[in-house]
């Protein structure tokens, strides 16, 4: 009898549960597992998913790296050019070192790393003024080299640090089709493209580059550079300019592309372009970075003008669900400087402005109004679950020091704060709670509590940074404060004696809320808002223990609201102006992609 493994080599093995790990893809096996006695395989998928938004909205702009280790920067608006670089870890981005000079437009090139990147050319201030201007990145700072032998913008790139090479662009009056290499400290001219063009998409290694697409007249043309010549390759399915692309010579991916903003994706395999799978935003004017299987594209302009988009382009055998922000359940009240606790399946709102003593639960899905709290206040501190939730401090509306316990049922005074406070923030549980800044009779404090079930102690340790409107979350001794007034982007973690001051947010920002622990914190919302103009105060952040990365942004802007939860289940709610919405938050996941094989 033959059987699967003298055909494949390999017998086909039963399992209690399924595989796991992108290691089984291909491999039939045998699941014993609920619901059924199945035959089973992991099946790779290609696919767009959306990434962690950019902390500065950009278009023209230059990406390089990897989809775990990225790079975004320079680009637009203004139109003369920005000078911020963003930093991606597979999920979220963080602020990196300034560019020297200011620009929009330069060519960059994915083969490149996020400690070792280059970057040349562009258009810069007075608008348009073009460059020839050169800077290294070592993953901190940006320094000027040598300069490129001749200005140009909205060109092409390839390579690495140490060998890098730039073709075609824009000169300010005419397209061209020069060709320069860099050895990692001098330009010298390589021979000239077949036909000049500019913003077009690009990709490959010094000796092994590719331009595909660009203008004028808008093209499909594919060209291909061996170290020393320019060729022509096999040209894309569809014509199109400002687009991006990633990847090497022989397996290239490209993506959108303009004048309207597109979502087509086509992948080369060194001879012919195949279209893949969409991209899930349209975009035009934006950066890409990484290889076929695994790429970036950052910023840009769709139609909806969202230069904050990331999008990850991934051929796995593991479905991969980012973080989102969904509308939850209306409270009842429209209310905003109200209190939080809890988790985002069974949370509390209480107090508020205009000065209020309601109380509402929370139990995933919809709010139900329960017995009033003591004393009707705003702008106060809350910790705890919803069945043991803590109130302190807050405006009454003067200043108050009251302390109130929730049982799941109703509110009780227990012993004040040891000052009247308000605009504090809080952390922990109802035995072991922690108050910390906000506004006392001095002014703005650094004054830290402790609760232990039945009074107030002052700790010794104070904030480093005094500041209200702040946010915290974690225990008393593993605590968590960010943000504030005045408006700050200061980090501080608690460890039941003393405040360390630790990495900073992305964004500085006051009225803000959070859910999570000391080592997995969520930051979200609050005013000022940052970045460029579109900004609208949806800002969202997510904390490692280490340091701050943006995530997906909340769809409705909101400040002085109130938030609870984890960095995987996460609730943001009653926030002005839309005081009586909620989003809850769901942290991304990635799962195999089984799928059960049948005889149909």
């Amino acid at each position: 009898m033959t059987t699967y493994k003298s055909i494949h080599g390999k017998r086909v093995k039963t399992f209690a549960t399924d595989l796991s790990g992108e290691q089984s893809e291909g491999q039939i096996f045998f699941s014993t597992a609920s619901p059924g006695r199945e035959f089973k395989s992991a099946v790779a998928t290609a696919a767009w998913s959306s990434g962690g938004s950019l902390a500065i909205g950009h278009q023209d702009t230059s990406a390089a790296g990897t989809q775990t280790a990225g790079l975004c920067f320079a680009g637009s608006p203004p139109t003369g050019g920005i000078v911020s670089t963003e930093e991606y870890n597979g999920s979220g981005w963080a602020t990196g070192g300034d560019l020297n000079t200011a620009r929009r437009a330069a060519a960059t090139f994915s083969a490149s790393t996020q400690t070792a990147s280059l970057l040349f050319g562009g258009s810069v201030a007075p608008n348009p003024t073009v460059s020839n201007a050169t800077e290294e990145y070592n993953g901190t700072s940006w320094t000027s080299v040598n300069n490129l032998p001749a200005v140009k913008y909205i060109h092409g790139g390839a390579g690495i640090q140490t060998a890098a090479l730039a073709f075609g662009g824009y000169n300010g009056t005419a397209a061209v089709a020069t060709t320069e290499e860099y050895d990692g400290t001098n330009w010298t001219a390589g021979n000239a493209m077949g036909t000049a063009r500019y913003s077009f998409g690009s990709a490959g290694l010094q000796t092994a580059a590719l331009a595909f697409g660009g203008t004028p007249p808008v093209t499909a043309a594919t060209e291909e550079y061996d170290g020393t010549n320019w060729s022509a390759g096999g040209s894309m399915n569809n014509a199109r300019k400002y687009l991006a692309g990633c990847g090497i010579q022989t397996s290239a991916l490209a993506f959108g592309a303009g004048p309207t903003a597109v979502v087509k994706t086509e992948l080369y395999n060194g001879t012919s372009w195949t279209e893949v799978a969409d991209m899930a935003v349209a975009q035009k004017h934006h950066g890409g970075a990484g290889t076929t299987t695994a790429g970036l594209s950052c910023g840009g302009e769709s139609p909806a003008n969202t230069r904050r988009v990331t999008q990850e382009w991934n051929i796995s055998a593991n479905i991969i669900t980012s973080d989102t922000w969904a509308s939850g359940g209306n409270l009842g009240s429209s209310h905003y400087n109200r209190g939080g606790a809890g988790i985002q399946t069974a949370a509390l709102a209480f107090g508020g402005i205009p000065i209020i003593a309601k109380t509402e639960e929370y139990n995933g899905s919809a709010w139900s109004e329960q017995n009033d709290l003591g004393t009707g206040r705003q702008k106060l501190g809350g910790c705890g679950i919803q069945t043991a939730a803590l109130a302190f401090g807050g405006l009454e509306p003067s200043r108050s020091d009251k302390t109130e316990e929730y049982d799941g049922s109703s509110w009780s005074e227990q012993n004040n704060l040891s000052a009247v406070t308000d605009s504090l923030a809080g952390a922990g549980t109802q035995t072991a709670g922690l108050a910390f800044g906000g506004i006392n009779p001095s002014g703005t404090t650094g004054v830290t509590e402790e609760y232990n079930g039945t009074s107030w102690s002052t700790s010794p340790g104070a904030l480093n940074t005094a500041r209200d409107r702040l946010a915290g979350c974690g225990t008393q001794t593993a605590g968590l404060g960010f943000g504030g007034e005045p408006t700050t982007n200061a980090t501080e973690a608690y460890d039941g004696t003393s405040w360390t001051e630790v990495n900073n947010l992305n964004h500085s920002r006051q009225r803000l809320a959070a859910g999570g622990t000391q080592t997995a914190a969520l930051a979200f919302g609050g005013t000022p808002y940052s970045g460029a103009a579109t900004g609208d105060g949806g800002e969202t952040e997510k904390w490692d223990g280490t340091s701050w990365t943006t995530t997906a942004r909340m769809a409705l802007g909101q400040q002085s609201l109130a938030g609870c939860g984890t960095t995987s289940l996460g609730l943001a709610f009653s926030g002005n102006p839309d005081r009586d919405s909620t989003e809850e938050f769901t942290g991304g996941t990635t799962t195999l992609n089984l799928k059960t094989i049948t005889d149909s």
